[in-house]
């Protein structure tokens, strides 16, 4: 055993260092130190190690990740990895079913499937936006724009076909427009774009064929279009 003066004596003979603690005093200090160690060290599946080494190590990981991903986006993803991001996705209402619901026709119809519905209340449904549309003629023939005003139909022709399946109405049926309040437009919609439409329906008055609804759509995941109410009347 170490002089009375040292708080710690360590039996090196022993297979595992023991360290013996004559009072409360020493505990502390004991402890202190050890809370010293754990802070200055970094736990891996290695055991502790030294800060210093740990930080080396982090940073050449994060030097080989970003050399993995820079060497991924330079050789391309390919078309079957851009095709699997939307394996998840599942029609719900295809083209043909959305004929049975829907009155209108092309170039009316806006909406091209379904992928979720819930019957009586809300819908997400996909429109996609290509140059052989007639109105890109004109809208612009030098910049060709989506026009708002048939950004809000889509929204409406997919309310429609939540309306149209909801206890008084028929399939088919004609509906009109009664009112649009609280629409704001977030970015143009151009050929090329998917628009991701969904569809809420607030009310609902069967006796006489009024609904009202809420929607917004995305492309790329960012807003295009919001309405915050839409007024529907189903033709007498």
């Amino acid at each position: 055993q170490r002089s009375s003066r040292s708080y710690v004596t360590q039996l090196w003979h022993h297979p595992i260092p023991i360290i013996i603690i004559s009072n409360l005093n020493q505990a502390m200090k004991f402890l202190s130190i050890v809370a010293t160690v754990i802070v200055s060290s970094v736990f891996t599946t290695e055991g502790f190690v030294p800060q210093h080494q740990a930080l080396h190590r982090a940073s050449k990981t994060r030097v080989y990740a970003d050399v993995a991903v820079e060497a991924e986006v330079a050789a391309g993803v390919g078309a079957e990895a851009i095709s699997a991001l939307t394996k998840s996705v599942k029609t719900v209402f295809s083209l043909e079913d959305i004929n049975k619901i829907l009155p209108h026709r092309y170039p009316f119809l806006l909406v091209d499937k379904v992928v979720e519905y819930e019957k009586g209340k809300k819908a997400v449904g996909i429109k996609s936006v290509t140059l052989n549309e007639p109105h890109f003629t004109g809208h612009f023939p030098d910049r060709p724009i989506m026009p708002g005003v048939l950004q809000v139909e889509a929204l409406a022709q997919l309310a429609g076909i939540v309306c149209l399946q909801m206890d008084g109405a028929t399939p088919g049926a004609v509906f009109f427009f009664a009112g649009v309040d609280g629409v704001k437009w977030k970015k143009p919609v151009v050929p090329g774009d998917t628009l991701v439409m969904e569809v809420e329906i607030l009310k609902w008055n069967a006796k006489f064929g009024l609904a009202k609804a809420t929607g917004r759509a995305y492309v790329d995941g960012q807003l295009a279009v919001e309405v915050k109410e839409m007024t529907f009347a189903l033709a007498k």
